[in-house]
């Protein structure tokens, strides 16, 4: 078999998933500790610019810190992942981060809140989020038959998208009204209603588990980096997804600064206008599946990123009054493209690579995504003090539009749907 001969199966195709007791239950809880995060994401630098009059580099920072355990255990992760059951280690990682999470409010409440303690939540919260997302990913295709998981990613993307509609207008308003830490009170709710559901979860595993080479952990991590490296697919969407993410976070962390010192938006209106950003992510969600019928699963996803994400280039021409919609405008497109190619990235994972390998491919996969996000976090809060936020903003949002170039490489624009299985 050639890696361009046969097609994947159409995002979208017509199953029962839906109704699967065990995918609701996931779905549901996966969805409510996504809100959870999404409350997280903007009551977090409300917390630090509002309460502890945090600077920008210091903002862009934490961001940074909530993303660095990627590079700090992120290959290792991945061979635990494919060596051990995974809800058990999901449970522990929520159980984890609600602990954490609910340090925070604890803390504030009795007057001890530092930079500092908010630095160390994050970093803790991203390294248990490293497990149980890795863990997520493998556990979701051992549940649902790979000619569900088209349909499984899209469900699982949409709610994502439609959590961050919600999640920062939520945000917002607790911010406005109680104060930004009990934001962090509710991530942590979140987590524990997550665990609930995973723990409701009936169906057994199809683990298929990898034998443990001679090597040990190294040597696994090793073949799992050897097979991503060799493949040109999978190298492809890797790299992209490094570039994309750096511009990405790096005008992401700065965008609550952004909206509150150069554009002069109340903490209320941020989470408005960040909910009406993420309605994006529901179209692409919705999007993905239509488009990649009509016109196959390689060009559907190279048409709806590269139509889309440019756009984004709007957000920095945003000021007060009619053209703040521009902020709005720019931020739907870039969800469009962005979580519309998502829906297509992820399930082509799960179904080309060897189960045994999946774990530490994905890991490998967002090794890479994710650790230039530290690094686009701390260059975003870098270049807002010294070049000025708009003009960071600029430069982030324009280099995320360059690395849909990336995506030209290799053979994805050869074909019209990506393959079924690597090439033997």
């Amino acid at each position: 078999m050639t890696g361009s001969a046969a097609p994947a199966p159409p995002v979208g195709a017509r199953s029962t998933l839906k109704r699967d007791h065990d995918f609701r239950l996931l779905w549901c809880g996966e969805t409510t500790s996504t809100l959870g995060t999404a409350v997280s994401q903007v009551a977090l630098p409300l917390v630090a610019v509002v309460s502890l009059q945090a600077s920008t580099f210091q903002v862009g920072l934490l961001t940074a810190a909530t993303w660095v355990p990627w590079l700090l255990v992120g290959l290792p992760a991945g061979a635990w992942v494919d060596r051990l059951p995974r809800r058990p280690l999901m449970l522990a990682c929520y159980g984890a981060s609600a602990v954490l999470l609910l340090s925070v409010p604890l803390a504030a409440w009795v007057g001890a809140l530092t930079l500092a303690h908010l630095l160390v939540a994050a970093v803790l919260t991203g390294a248990a989020s490293v497990f149980a997302e890795t863990a997520q990913q493998v556990y979701v295709a051992g549940i649902v038959a790979d000619r569900d998981l088209p349909e499984a990613n899209a469900s699982l993307q949409g709610s994502q998208a439609a959590a961050q509609v919600a999640g920062p207008g939520l945000a917002g308003l607790l911010a406005q009204s109680v104060g930004a830490v009990v934001g962090l009170a509710a991530d942590a709710l979140s987590f524990l209603v997550a665990a609930a559901c995973l723990l409701r979860v009936r169906a057994e595993e199809d683990a298929r588990p990898a034998s443990c080479p001679s090597g040990g952990l190294a040597a696994q991590i090793a073949d799992g980096l050897r097979f991503l490296v060799g493949d040109p697919y999978l190298r492809v969407f890797a790299v992209f997804g490094a570039l994309s993410n750096l511009g990405l976070i790096g005008y992401q962390a700065i965008l609550v600064v952004f909206l509150v010192r150069e554009v002069g938006v109340s903490p209320g209106a941020i989470g408005l206008l960040i909910s009406g950003m993420s309605v994006g992510g529901i179209g692409g969600a919705a999007v993905a599946p239509a488009l990649t019928r009509r016109l196959g699963t390689a060009r559907g996803m190279l048409t709806i990123e590269l139509g889309a994400v440019p756009l984004g280039l709007l957000i920095p021409l945003a000021a007060p009054g009619p053209r703040l919609g521009l902020v709005v405008l720019g931020g739907v497109a870039v969800g469009v493209g962005i979580v519309g190619g998502n829906v297509v990235k992820s399930s082509f994972r799960q179904a080309y690579c060897p189960r045994a390998l999946l774990g530490r491919v994905t890991v490998g996969m967002q090794f890479l995504n994710y650790g230039t996000i530290p690094l686009g976090a701390v260059l975003g809060g870098l270049l807002g003090s010294t070049l000025g936020l708009r003009p960071t903003m600029w430069i982030m949002l324009g280099g995320v539009a360059l690395a849909l170039l990336v995506l030209l490489i290799g053979p994805i624009k050869q074909h019209r749907d990506l393959p079924s299985a690597p090439a033997a």
